[in-house]
């Protein structure tokens, strides 16, 4: 019998599950990739007996993969907040899904965890760009205003670094970013001693300073669609800079999509923070799109749909505006 350890590569995904093997450390296959490889049941090829942890992963999109496991009676423990549809009432499933807009996955994790962990939370929180759910955390375990200013850096950072195309997009493969912190109980360690966050840290503010001086394709009273060019940079940079858009105007909507070595996009989407719904319902329109009410995704958008897409968006926020 094995056990399986799935997770999303980005901070949430890494925090949550780091919070629960500080709680109940165990023996695991790790499975994971850049933020929007979220496909990864199917890649356990797990067998009756085997046992599944999964993190941060849209259940619906891995729904083909996990009804097989759940009729053969795989124990599956599923944390989530995307869109998941309808969970199946199986007893050997263990599902913790949230899909609210103030609340991510290690949010989850730490609720079941009664706080043991909460300083993750707080980092993933940032990460996963909401504000007023790390402050609220960071508060409620008493950490300063400079301590949270560096879990923010922290959770930028390592959520910065799983946006790519591929592994070989990103600063560091998050196997390794996971491997990394796992000594540290404590972020705030991790943080200070890792010279890997410094180096992440670098690499984000270099990057977005280069998204900001492009013009972006559509400039709306509502809203705002940027194309980055086909280079890492632009990978790695494209949900950090949609969350930057959508924290200096919450009034609006943003879509960052960095184009494809295929000639396509890999397209992010930020509902205004103001109004956070509506950005899955968009992505799902289009396929390999996925994500929250408030933020959400199109692995590969074709470069026909386009416009199609432009226009969808415009109808999507213009009649929340």
């Amino acid at each position: 019998m094995a056990h399986f350890d799935v997770f999303n590569g980005d901070a949430d995904g890494i925090c949550a599950l780091h919070q629960l093997r500080l709680a109940a450390p165990r023996p695991a296959t790790l499975v994971t990739g850049t933020k929007h490889d979220i496909a990864l049941v199917a890649r356990t090829h797990a067998q009756p007996g085997d046992t599944l942890t999964v993190l941060d992963l849209s259940f619906d999109t891995n729904r083909d993969a996990l009804e097989p496991l759940l009729a053969a009676g795989l124990e599956i423990e599923y944390f989530d907040h995307h869109y998941a549809g309808d969970v199946p009432p199986y007893t050997n499933l263990r599902a913790y899904i949230d899909t609210t807009a103030d609340v991510c996955t290690s949010v989850l994790v730490d609720r079941h965890l009664g706080g043991r962990f909460r300083r993750w939370a707080v980092a993933a929180a940032w990460g996963d760009n909401l504000a007023e759910t790390a402050l609220a955390l960071a508060r409620s375990v008493g950490l300063s205003a400079a301590e949270t200013a560096r879990l923010r850096d922290l959770g930028e950072s390592m959520n910065y670094n799983a946006y790519g195309d591929s592994v070989q997009d990103l600063v560091i493969d998050p196997l390794a970013l996971y491997d990394a912190l796992r000594p540290y109980a404590d972020p705030l360690d991790f943080a200070a001693a890792a010279p890997v966050v410094a180096q992440l840290s670098d690499a984000r503010r270099a990057d977005i300073a280069r998204a900001r001086d492009l013009a972006p394709l559509a400039a709306l009273r509502w809203g705002s669609v940027h194309v980055l060019p086909d280079e890492p940079w632009a990978r790695r940079v494209r949900g950090l800079f949609a969350n930057d858009l959508a924290n200096e105007e919450p009034a609006c909507a943003h879509a960052v999509l960095s184009t494809r070595a295929d000639g396509g996009y890999t397209v992010s989407v930020r509902a205004p923070r103001n109004r956070p719904i509506g950005a899955d319902r968009l992505c799902r329109h289009f396929p390999g799109g996925n994500g929250r009410v408030g933020a959400a995704g199109i692995d590969c958008l074709p470069p026909e749909r386009l416009n199609a897409f432009v226009d969808a968006f415009a109808m999507e926020f213009a009649r929340a505006a």
